[in-house]
C-alpha cells in the first residue's frame, strides 16, 4: 500500500507511548487503520481527533502489514466538541462508522454522506439542521451493508425527526453492532438523552 488521499478520521487509540492507531475513511480505498508515530504529541493531539478532515499518507511494505501514516489536518471539527449536542452527534456518527464497516472496502457514498453530516452538524444553528442527515446516515450505511434500512420520510418537527432515530436504534444494535466489543452504542444514547433534552426546552 502506497497512497495519498483525502480522509475522515473516525477513531484514534493510544498505542506505546506516544503512537496512535488512527482508523480513516477515504472515498476510494474505504475503512483503513494505521500506525501514527507521535499522534499523541503535541502537534498532532489537536489533528487526532474524531471528525476531522485530513489528508493521510500511508505506506505498508505489504498489504498484510499494518501502514504507516503520515497525517495532515485539512477541516477541524475540534471546536465543536465543546458543544454537548453537536460533541455526542460527531461522536456517534464517527463510532458507528469506525465500528461497523469492514476494512479497506471502499464505500463512496457513506464517504460523501459522513463528510456532510459532520458539516452540517458543525454549522447547521441546531439539531433541527443535522438530525434529518443524521437519520439519513444511519439509514444509508444499513443500507449500504445490506440490511435494509428504508428511506426516513422527511419532517421538520423535531418530535417526529426523534421518533424517526428511535425507529433504527433496533436495526442498528442487532445487524451492525451486535458483535462488536465495547458499548458503541453508548454513544447513541448519549446522543438521544441530549436531543430529548430539547423537546422539554
Amino acid at each position: 500500500m502506497n497512497l495519498r488521499a483525502p480522509a475522515i478520521l473516525v477513531a484514534s487509540r493510544s498505542h506505546g507511548e506516544t503512537a496512535s492507531i488512527a482508523r480513516l475513511l477515504t472515498e476510494d480505498f474505504g475503512l483503513v487503520a494505521a500506525y501514527v508515530a507521535g499522534g499523541r504529541g503535541r502537534q498532532l493531539r489537536p489533528v487526532m481527533i474524531p471528525g476531522n478532515r485530513v489528508e493521510a499518507e500511508l505506506r505498508a511494505k505489504s498489504d498484510s502489514q499494518l501502514p504507516f501514516a503520515k497525517i495532515e489536518l485539512t477541516e477541524s471539527r475540534g471546536p465543536w466538541l465543546s458543544e454537548p449536542l453537536p460533541a455526542a452527534a460527531i461522536t456517534w456518527a464517527c463510532a458507528l462508522t469506525a465500528t461497523a464497516l469492514p476494512e479497506r472496502n471502499a464505500y463512496p457514498v457513506l464517504f460523501t454522506a459522513l463528510d456532510a453530516l459532520l458539516s452540517a452538524v458543525c454549522k447547521a444553528p441546531s439539531a433541527r439542521g443535522w438530525l434529518p442527515a443524521m437519520i439519513a446516515y444511519e439509514a444509508l450505511l444499513l443500507r449500504e451493508l445490506g440490511y435494509g434500512g428504508g428511506k426516513p420520510e422527511p419532517s421538520d418537527d423535531l418530535a417526529a425527526l426523534i421518533a424517526g432515530f428511535d425507529r433504527l436504534e433496533a436495526p442498528l444494535a442487532r445487524y451492525l453492532l451486535a458483535d462488536k466489543r465495547g458499548d458503541v452504542m453508548a454513544a447513541r444514547h448519549l446522543l438521544r438523552e441530549r436531543l430529548a433534552r430539547m423537546l422539554t426546552t
